[in-house]
């Protein structure tokens, strides 16, 4: 039977054995540093889209408020030729 002495020599052998190997996959370092370009670049379209969201927002908005601008002058305008035209009926 092997003494305890022997045992702890080849645990102390395999560990430093794990502890000296390569961990690192080459195709997967170069594959997350793909990933992490790609993420980078989604990131920036991203903010490019949401600038242009609020910009398409902001024109929404300063369009329906020409809009509205437009009705009140039109309905104005109707209100005032009414009152014209009752004018000339009496």
């Amino acid at each position: 039977m092997k003494t305890d002495s022997e045992k702890e020599k080849k645990l102390f052998f395999a560990l430093n054995k794990l502890k000296g190997l390569n961990l690192q996959n080459p195709t997967l370092k170069i594959n997350l540093e793909n990933l992490n370009i790609q993420k980078n670049q989604l990131e920036i379209e991203k903010k490019e889209i949401e600038e242009k969201y609020q910009n398409l927002i902001n024109e929404h908005k300063a369009l329906n408020q020409r809009l509205e601008d437009i009705n009140a002058q039109q309905l104005d305008e109707k209100k005032r030729r009414l009152n014209f035209q009752k004018k000339l009926m009496n």
